[in-house]
């Protein structure tokens, strides 16, 4: 994030922001947009704000002047949410659209942070938990070698090994909800949780789309797509390996970059 290079250029009582802006969900029907824009030459964590950029302009919504929308991202999985790449060629935006402090847009980002992988945290568990029971179902109903599936003792505890993993991020998350509902910081916490979803967003769909054979493997089956869709927590809002470099450097073992 601290790389980003759109920027916004006082002029008059405008900002001129200039740019492009990939991954952007939702871009595609949007009216509004939360844009991280450099403002300043100064360092990297300090030069940065949220402004606010009205993406249509008029009364039969057409784009904003300067913003071109390039098209949509066609994704293996999340299609029922847009992605898009963004274009912008000086587009005007009153300086009043500012959110806050200008230069702390790095920071309200950061802090922004928390709550958005909580929340993808715990989205996921209901989604896990589904999961799990839908093939519990299909797996006590499913018949071979004399028996059903329910019956072999590997399909148990794989599903229970799976299920364990999931109360314990269960766990975790109300453990970090409460403390940051109670003014905690939680960045380890909520880095932690956005981890452990991203893991389990592989591993629980994976075990179970196996227990379905030749049906989980087909478009129409539900835990197919959630297997498309749950692996896209692992990269968005912080990879993996990002959020071990900020467990790392809330642990003490790894530097945290000169300010």
């Amino acid at each position: 994030m601290a790389g980003i290079k759109s920027v916004a250029r006082k002029d008059g009582d405008d900002y001129r922001i200039s740019g492009q802006k990939m991954w952007i969900t939702n871009s595609l029907q949007a009216d509004w947009m939360c844009m991280l824009v450099n403002t300043g030459e100064g360092p990297v964590h300090k030069n940065k704000s949220l402004i606010m950029v009205p993406m249509r302009d008029g009364p039969n919504g057409q784009l904003t002047k300067g913003i071109e929308i390039a098209g949509k991202i066609k994704k293996i999985g999340m299609n029922a949410s847009d992605t898009g790449l963004i274009y912008f060629d000086e587009v005007r935006v009153p300086q009043r659209y500012l959110i806050g402090q200008e230069g702390a847009g790095f920071v309200y980002q950061m802090q922004q942070f928390q709550e958005e992988r909580l929340w993808g945290a715990a989205s996921s568990i209901v989604a896990f938990d589904n999961a799990i029971e839908w093939t519990v179902e299909w797996a006590q109903q499913r018949k071979m070698f004399g028996a059903t599936l329910a019956d072999q003792q590997w399909v148990q505890f794989k599903l229970a090994e799976v299920k364990t993993e999931v109360e314990c991020l269960r766990s975790l998350i109300y453990q970090a909800c409460e403390k940051y509902v109670a003014g905690q910081d939680v960045l380890e916490m909520a880095s932690m949780a956005k981890l452990k979803a991203g893991r389990l967003g592989r591993l629980v769909p994976d075990t179970c789309m196996q227990f379905w054979g030749g049906m989980g493997y087909t478009w129409e089956n539900k835990v197919a797509r959630m297997y498309r869709d749950s692996r896209l927590a692992g990269i968005a809002g912080g990879a993996d390996e990002v959020m071990l470099g900020i467990i790392a450097k809330t642990m003490g073992i790894a530097k945290r970059p000169a300010r």
